[in-house]
């Protein structure tokens, strides 16, 4: 069956963080809830996180076929081992500027269109997936659940690449003129990403 609306793919990217986070549907308690509900205020907050995660949904929905819904669920995997690394404390250099970069280059594929295979954009969106993840993770409250919190920023991240592929299949719709919004979104992504980086935003 294939997924057209919003609606469905909205439904499908909570589905999939779903089943990724089984393990915060364990024995919910107190504290399952209270790391869920700061799990969801991390990539919702911030802007780079939230730019990265829209630009993914969009490069997916420009490769089309099994990229739109392969793409995003990399970057959720990769992310989920980012944020084990990051609650674990582990070391990680360059985290913001990897952030930061991410925006940058998912950007530019967008504005390129730039065609590689799916597997291809999957550890692409998989490298910078792990930065974010390791971001969300360090910063989990000693008191939350670790479970609860990771389930929360994943079902926040799929939520976000819900709304990018949305837009992008709806961009995509208008034809040759719809091809040229994105591009002009992609670039708009990538200059956010250049001013981030340089402290502007």
């Amino acid at each position: 069956m294939k997924i057209r609306t919003f609606g469905q793919w909205l439904g499908a990217a909570t589905i999939i963080a779903m089943a990724l986070a089984t393990p915060a549907a364990a024995h919910v308690g107190a504290g399952d809830a209270h790391g869920f509900m700061h799990g969801l205020a991390p990539p919702i907050g911030g802007l780079d996180h939230v730019l990265a995660m829209v630009a993914v949904g969009l490069l997916g929905a420009s490769l089309g076929g099994r990229a739109i819904w392969m793409v995003p669920a990399a970057f959720i995997v990769m992310m989920a081992a980012g944020g084990l690394l990051g609650m674990a404390h582990a070391s990680l250099p360059y985290v913001e500027l990897g952030i930061a970069a991410s925006v940058v280059v998912l950007g530019l594929a967008v504005a390129l269109r730039l065609t590689m295979p799916t597997v291809a954009a999957m550890a692409l969106v998989g490298f910078f997936a792990i930065f974010h993840g390791f971001a969300h993770g360090a910063e989990m409250p000693a008191d939350a659940s670790a479970a609860g919190y990771a389930f929360g920023f994943m079902l926040a991240t799929a939520l976000l690449h819900a709304i990018g592929i949305a837009l992008g299949l709806g961009i995509g719709r208008i034809g040759r003129a719809g091809e040229n919004v994105s591009q002009v979104g992609g670039a708009a992504l990538s200059l956010a990403g250049v001013a981030l980086i340089g402290g502007w935003l």
